[in-house]
């Protein structure tokens, strides 16, 4: 009875094992490496922290977040493009590696397109326009009545999508508020409660807290549609201001050199993972909206993104050499 206990033991505990046991290859106890190219602590990694959990579930393997900050996320994107061959390495990309910077930096060390294949969709997140709580607009309309030279916003530094939804309102609303940058956009968010910055666009995972706790004041969504996150906020578009939808959004990339069978293989596991309602509740926590597409559409959205942001980029004059 003993042995038969605990046999009976062993077999529920193998069809316990998750179906991430399918993924392993025989033979291959080396680590996946996901390259986050932003600091520990923001949005970025957040998100790298949760992929990363649910990949490593699925494929029976561990998968190592490496932050990899620096240079508007072009220092950890080079780094995943150069790593391609080794099979192991993949990249949370963003809307600024993987459009802002296209035309940003006047030499980039990589290729959005070139470098880099799309995994997955993770999702993408409207910035908010928020104030500090003792400011004493209410909406973007007396945010218009305001002299230019007075405000000033901040943001997590130049070519950010956060300062180019600021260069962009300033051409909406024909004002020239000075542009801060920081850091990052932790520091940012602090010295915009603290009144030393009139405004900020930002997260809503970042944000939304500091409203609630009454230090800050939401007047806006970046996006052509109400966050779900934050749907009392009414969007730029609504309160008047046209052709005003910005968001920011994440991608799983695997290097281009990357082996195929490799490559398919992160695929599937990624498009797996991002089907998990566990994980969209927790990318959905963060403000994260998800958005299925398939590998055409993914392409076709990288391209459309690289267009669009490049113009704000020209608009706002903004540029890295």
């Amino acid at each position: 009875m003993k042995r038969r206990a605990i046999l009976t033991v062993a077999g529920l505990a193998a069809a316990m094992l998750p179906q991430a046991g399918a993924w392993a290859q025989a033979g291959d106890a080396r680590p996946i490496k996901l390259v986050v190219p932003f600091a520990a602590g923001t949005s970025t990694d957040i998100v790298g922290r949760v992929l990363a959990e649910a990949l490593g579930r699925q494929l029976s393997q561990v998968v190592i977040v490496d932050n990899r900050p620096g240079a508007g996320g072009a220092i950890g994107s080079e780094l995943a493009a150069r790593s391609g061959a080794d099979g192991h390495t993949v990249l949370l990309g963003t809307v600024g590696t993987h459009a802002i910077n296209a035309s940003l930096y006047k030499r980039l060390s990589y290729q959005p397109q070139r470098d880099f294949v799309p995994l997955g969709f993770v999702g993408a997140t409207p910035t908010l326009l928020v104030v500090p709580a003792a400011a004493p607009w209410k909406s973007v309309a007396d945010l218009r009545q305001a002299s230019g030279k007075s405000v000033s916003f901040a943001s997590a530094g130049n070519g950010t999508s956060g300062h180019l939804a600021g260069e962009l309102l300033n051409l909406r609303l024909g004002k020239d508020f000075v542009h801060v940058p920081y850091r990052d956009g932790a520091q940012a968010l602090t010295e915009v409660m603290a009144g030393n910055v009139q405004f900020m666009f930002y997260h809503p995972a970042a944000v939304l807290p500091q409203v609630r706790a009454g230090k800050l004041r939401a007047l806006g969504a970046s996006s052509a549609r109400r966050s779900m996150a934050a749907p009392d906020v009414p969007t730029l578009a609504e309160q008047g201001i046209a052709d005003f939808d910005l968001v920011a959004w994440f991608m799983l990339y695997a290097p281009a050199d990357m082996p195929a069978a490799q490559r398919d293989r992160l695929r599937e596991a990624t498009q797996a993972v991002l089907a998990q309602p566990a994980v969209r509740n927790k990318l959905a926590a963060q403000g994260i909206e998800p958005m299925a597409m398939t590998a055409a559409e993914m392409a076709a959205f990288g391209t459309a993104e690289i267009a669009k942001w490049g113009e704000a980029v020209r608009r706002s004059g903004a540029q890295v050499d």
